[in-house]
């Protein structure tokens, strides 16, 4: 008998936007803010990671508890706020994860006008334009929240219990549909070994959703009454605590039998004279570090030359000469960035993936950001190619739909995808070797390591980023997997971080950044495999699916209610 007939209004209009707007609780607005900060301040530079514990508490807190109903709803639903609508649930969550990006990533701006040569205005504009596109990850987990929290049905009892599961499949998505994982909310933990090491099963998936599920239980004791919420908290607390407890708990350390040799290049990004002699003397400095006296005694196995913003290149015949000079004077294996061009296939050449017969690609104008090798006798065996290109910075998207984008081209890298992740054939040594952002990806390193790869190597440039957080970022994310996939992982760059990193992802070895010197790096080659590497993200996917059911679920109570509803009506 309370219930009447409302007129139909339409939804994406300006003025029902602007309702939605006004219906959301300003205290809701506050925590969203909250926790975008707390969110910023667990990654480096900040590096507050023990605040990640707390970081999305105030975010959930706002999806159910952000608006005020009206007098009639409250009379029957007989509470004083509710959960927010799908639609609020997308505005509270996705304004958290505007400024989330734009606290974290705010380097793109600099990357793009002080190296990628545009202006200030355009600069501004694509790291406004990129929060707002990567801040619809958050917009998403809140609409699925809202949809939950909101629905009629007894999901409604488990919206929070299932924010976790809603939180690694949005993790998910942004690492297989827009392919940008950058700072995935576990790697806070990578120095957290007890914890940690569940990413050998589940990835970092599996800690990130150990962290949203704590947060869960946070947020219920807040919105619990206010005479049991004093024992929830505790608990919370206690249970935050222990967890976070195997941070300091010791760990033995992991036995190295090989050494190879890190040359950190230290070049300037932009502002490298490269005339000839330059260019020569930076090849006879970096060949002199790279066979100097090892101060350990113990010959290299392998040494290391970075991706770096110097003009080597595999066809240019002093590049190729100064590096199987390096390789024949040490005896040593050597994997150096440099561009890489295809061959002709009288050549030969070993690519990565095709096998010791394998003939180089036949596309003559290809150019490939790559990782050359070369055997102790001199010779150059093998190229890896990288295969997934930073957007903006080593191709252009939609180039051939949109024709402008040929004006931003020419101010940043313009290569062409690699295709194999196959290892590198280093003598009797299978090295799984990838470029700067590939190590990022959980699943794509994962298949180095499926693949045979004994130990990892990345190499790559982490310059661009100036002296921002995203170097400290990178790196923590470049751990993480090493601990997936219990390998050594030996990690080159031309301004630093340059380390070794052991199997538990801890920072062996290091040198300090911004200074041209190498890094005697311990390592081990390793065969035994984790269940990750050789499951992948099957416990992201399980997300995905509960996810889907849980939505697809809430849609099916929405129609039984309405349903009902009708049927009394009529009776």
């Amino acid at each position: 008998m309370f219930l009447q007939h409302q007129p139909s209004r339409k939804t994406g209009t300006p003025s029902a936007i602007l309702r939605r707007v006004r219906g959301i609780q300003h205290r809701a607005w506050l925590l969203s803010l909250l926790s975008a900060c707390l969110q910023v301040a667990i990654f480096p530079l900040p590096g507050f990671y023990l605040l990640c514990w707390i970081a999305l508490a105030p975010l959930f807190v706002a999806l159910l508890h952000a608006r005020r109903p009206e007098t009639l709803q409250l009379e029957l639903a007989g509470d004083k706020l509710l959960p927010a609508t799908p639609w609020q649930g997308f505005l509270l969550a996705y304004v958290c994860g505007i400024v989330w990006y734009g606290g974290t990533c705010y380097w793109i701006f600099d990357t793009m006008h002080k190296y990628g040569g545009l202006n200030v205005a355009v600069s501004a504009l694509l790291l406004l334009a990129y929060c707002m596109v990567m801040g619809l990850h958050h917009g998403l987990f809140g609409l699925l929240v809202g949809l939950l929290a909101s629905s009629r049905g007894p999901l409604r009892r488990f919206a929070l219990a299932l924010a976790p599961v809603l939180w690694v499949t949005v993790e998910l998505a942004r690492t297989r549909i827009i392919g940008v994982p950058w700072n995935l909310l576990g790697t806070v933990q990578v120095d957290n070994i007890p914890l940690a090491r569940i990413a050998m099963v589940t990835s970092v998936y599996g800690i990130s959703f150990e962290i949203a599920l704590v947060n869960a239980a946070l947020a219920a004791s807040w919105l619990m009454p206010r005479g049991r919420r004093a024992k929830m908290l505790a608990v919370c607390a206690a249970v935050a605590a222990l967890l976070q407890a195997g941070r300091w708990l010791p760990s033995g350390p992991n036995a190295a039998d090989h050494r190879a040799v890190l040359v950190q290049e230290n070049l300037p990004v932009a502002e490298a004279p490269w005339t000839d002699d330059y260019y020569r003397q930076m090849l006879k400095e970096f060949s002199g570090l790279s066979f100097a006296g090892a101060t350990s005694g113990i010959k290299p196995d392998l040494i290391l030359w970075p991706e770096s913003p110097s003009p080597f290149n595999t066809r240019d015949p002093f590049f190729r000469e100064a590096l199987s000079n390096v390789a024949r004077r040490s005896q040593a294996w050597v994997v150096a960035g440099s561009l890489g061009y295809d061959e002709p296939k009288s050549h030969g050449m070993q690519m990565a993936g095709q096998g010791s017969q394998g003939q180089a690609a036949v596309r003559s104008d290809a150019i490939y950001n790559s990782a050359g090798l070369v055997n102790p006798a001199g010779d150059w065996t093998g190229r890896y190619d990288k295969v997934h290109l930073v957007p903006f910075g080593e191709y252009v998207p939609f180039r051939r739909f949109l024709p402008f984008m040929d004006m931003l081209a020419k101010e940043v890298g313009d290569f062409d995808h690699g295709s194999s992740r196959q290892p590198l054939q280093a003598g009797a040594t299978r090295l799984g070797v990838f470029i700067c952002y590939e190590s990022v990806f959980p699943d794509e390193v994962r298949q180095f390591a499926a693949n045979g790869a004994q130990v990892f190597v990345n190499i790559s440039n982490d310059g661009w980023y100036g002296d921002s957080g995203a170097w400290a970022q990178h790196l923590l994310q470049a751990r993480m997997r090493a601990m997936e996939n219990h390998r050594w992982l030996l990690r080159d760059t031309n301004t630093g971080l340059t380390a070794a990193i052991d199997p538990d992802g801890r920072v062996a070895a290091q040198i300090p950044r911004k200074q041209r010197t190498r890094l005697e790096a311990p390592y081990s080659l390793l065969e035994d495999t984790t269940f990750y590497t050789r499951h992948g993200d099957w416990f992201a996917y399980l997300c995905a699916i509960i996810s889907v059911g849980a939505v697809v679920a809430s849609f099916f109570s929405v129609t039984n209610s309405t349903t009902d509803s009708a049927a009394q009506k009529q009776s």
